[in-house]
């Protein structure tokens, strides 16, 4: 695994957790490394997000600031998926996973099962693809954007 993405997991763990316990409600989605000096905290909460939630959470952080800028957003439509359950509650949609290592590392498609180890993605002409979480960098729902 790549240093960026094994620190980001680092950052992940570690930051969750602190910024959970400290933020009643809110669920640390990803930790992104943008650069070396940049972290980007994704989060949700059950009553949306907003820039004072944002400013909370970010304050909530203030021991990370000596090294990186911080930056604290909502998910958006390209939802970071991170954790099993993510994954779970992303099951039909159509998703975008990047792996470490591999002769491929992108995938896109539909997201058909969220298992205890390995989700399954019905990748077009690459067919069905198990890919255990512990492979997996990145991945996101993929926008499809509005149909009229």
């Amino acid at each position: 695994m790549s240093t960026t993405f094994a620190k980001e997991r680092t950052l992940q763990d570690e930051i969750a957790p602190a910024v959970e316990s400290s933020v009643p409600g809110v669920d640390v989605l990803a930790v992104e490394l943008p650069s070396p000096s940049r972290i980007r905290v994704y989060i949700d909460h059950e009553n949306g997000v907003d820039h004072a939630l944002c400013e909370r959470v970010t304050h909530a952080l203030d021991a990370y600031r000596s090294e990186y800028a911080i930056e604290v957003s909502s998910p958006g439509p390209d939802r970071p998926l991170r954790k099993a359950e993510h994954f779970a509650d992303a099951v039909g949609a159509r998703v975008s996973v990047r792996v470490e290592g591999g002769r491929k590392n992108r995938y896109r498609g539909l997201l058909t099962e969220a298992g205890e180890d390995t989700i399954t993605l019905e990748a077009g002409d690459a067919g069905e693809i198990h890919i255990p979480y512990d492979a997996i960098v990145r991945a996101n729902l993929i926008d499809e954007g509005l149909t009229t």
